[in-house]
């Protein structure tokens, strides 16, 4: 039920390409899509046997329980300028939303909704309801400049700079203690603890209120829906379109030098800092190998899906229509958590983030059952199975939870490079989420993408913008590549854009500036 590779075969034997990549994470395919979009041929190759990085499916607890190996939801797969040229839905993939896009359950029965419509979103607080508007509807009505400033190369200038502006002003607020001020009820301070937390850091930090900020803006504008058939979908739809512009995919090739890289003219690697010094560590200037050993990663997850004879039995009815369901209670125990990852420390009763795509796709499972995705946040490096706190966590909320369980598969912090070497500790952020960290991703260099390797570029998600499934840092990094070795200044955006089935407009391009290639010397 996933994509097949074009070749299994090893790295040799592939002359005339313009562009190697490695990693077939939605970045590495993104800067894949571009370069070919500009009529350049592609060659991918992917250590694991399947495809897709991030955005992979499999049954990994029971037959026909269907689950998703790391992100499950995708707002950024209708906000990102990346996936908005692209358009997946032109490519066969079909984005459900569910009715409320992420709940916050309370003790007590209660829960903080958040609806798709910021109104009705805003009725739902109570008293806190103008102060969620006032905070948020300056952001949802400018959410494309709201989007495209978040996932920018973070060095130019906003192309709305009053959407910039706005997001500015909001996340100095929500990251520092005057954000404590805005909202005098529990709900409307927990939704938004909730999903600041997403970053996996405290909530009232900047990093993370701004992260939070333009989740919930997409949460109010082109929502959070996930994908019929899971993640993996994504992944198809990209593998496609890159065959039929003549790209290639190789699979189960594990790359651990550059030399091993057929000759190509441009270099994109999807890697981690770790992963770079691993295939380049010994061609890299002193200086630059010595930033990238310094570069920090951040707190961790440990990942639990769960089979279940039936749904989730909420305590609060309307979280059973919530795609997402962020499980800590309070804004001061999401705090109190959180803190505690930072410090190193397992809390007792973690931030638990739950995903139930049955609510919108009934084919995860069989009739009649379900699967939930869950994470816990942890500290990094952690080898401990978290499974027993998660379950308490979702048990709080929704009593009779246990008995539900026919079958978990956990995969600790630890182990999560095992599946995909970029979650260096099991850090699915591609580095701690910080401000200096999040600009200046993984040194600081004017251009984050192009290491001090002739034709070698990073596109992962350890360089601008950062996490996400958002495909923005593969497009910038093969804007550059574009630029600096074929002289092709087209907006890769409009290369995109081209529709499927018809032919690539090929763009003319000069020789390149420096002929021989990439040095691996």
């Amino acid at each position: 039920m996933g994509s097949e590779t074009d070749s299994r075969a090893g790295t040799g034997g592939t002359g005339g390409l313009d562009a190697v990549v490695v990693g077939s994470g939605p970045n590495g395919l993104a800067a894949a899509l571009v370069l070919a979009s500009a009529g350049l041929t592609v060659q991918v190759y992917e250590a694991a046997d399947t495809i897709g990085g991030g955005t992979r499916t499999e049954e990994l607890t029971l037959p026909g329980f269907w689950h998703d190996v790391c992100s499950a939801v995708h707002p950024m797969a209708l906000g990102s300028p990346f996936f908005r040229a692209f358009d997946l839905a032109a490519h066969g993939v079909r984005l459900r939303q569910p009715e409320i896009a992420y709940a916050h359950p309370l003790d007590g029965g209660r829960a903080a909704l958040a609806w798709r419509d910021l109104d009705r979103t805003a009725d739902g607080l109570g008293r806190d309801g103008a102060a969620w508007l006032s905070l948020l509807g300056p952001l949802v009505r400018r959410w494309k400049g709201v989007v495209d400033t978040a996932m920018s190369d973070l060095r130019g200038m906003p192309g709305d700079p009053l959407a910039a502006l706005l997001l500015g002003m909001r996340t100095l607020e929500q990251g520092t203690p005057v954000g404590a001020t805005r909202f005098r009820g529990e709900e409307a301070a927990a939704l938004m603890a909730g999903v600041a937390a997403h970053a996996i850091a405290p909530p009232r930090r900047l990093a993370p209120a701004g992260a939070g900020l333009l989740l919930a803006t997409l949460g109010h504008s082109v929502g959070w829906p996930i994908p019929v058939g899971g993640s993996r979908t994504i992944t198809d739809a990209m593998v496609t379109r890159l065959r039929q512009l003549g790209g290639r995919v190789v699979t189960g090739v594990r790359i651990d030098d550059l030399a091993e890289l057929p000759p190509a003219r441009a270099v994109l690697l999807d890697v981690s800092p770790a992963g770079l010094l691993r295939i380049a560590g010994k061609r890299l200037p002193a200086g630059y190998a010595r930033r990238l050993r310094s570069f920090r990663y951040g707190g961790a997850a440990c990942k639990v899906d769960f089979a279940l004879a039936g749904p989730v039995p909420w305590a609060e009815p309307n979280c059973a229509s919530a795609g997402t369901l962020h499980l800590v209670g309070s804004a001061a125990e999401a705090q109190a958590a959180e803190t505690a990852v930072l410090r190193g420390r397992h809390p007792d009763r973690p931030y638990v983030l739950a995903v139930q795509p049955g609510v919108v796709d009934p084919s995860r499972a069989p009739a009649g059952r379900q699967v939930l995705w869950t994470y816990a946040h942890v500290p990094n490096g952690s080898p401990r199975d978290v499974s027993g706190q998660i379950v308490a966590q979702v048990e709080r909320f929704a009593p009779g939870f246990r008995d539900l369980i026919l079958a978990t598969h956990v995969v600790p912090a630890a182990r999560a490079a095992a599946h995909n070497p970029n979650y260096v500790g099991g850090d699915i952020s591609g580095g701690a989420v910080t401000p200096w960290q999040l600009v200046m991703r993984p040194v600081p260099r004017w251009d984050p993408y192009r290491t001090p390797l002739p034709g070698v570029y990073l596109c992962s998600a350890s360089t601008p913008p950062g996490p996400a499934v958002h495909g923005m840092s593969g497009l910038h990094a093969a804007g550059r590549a574009l630029r600096h070795r074929f002289g092709v200044r087209t907006d890769p955006l409009d290369l995109l854009r081209c529709p499927a089935g018809e032919p690539v407009r090929t763009v003319s391009r000069p020789p390149v500036e420096e002929a021989e290639g990439p040095k691996v010397d």
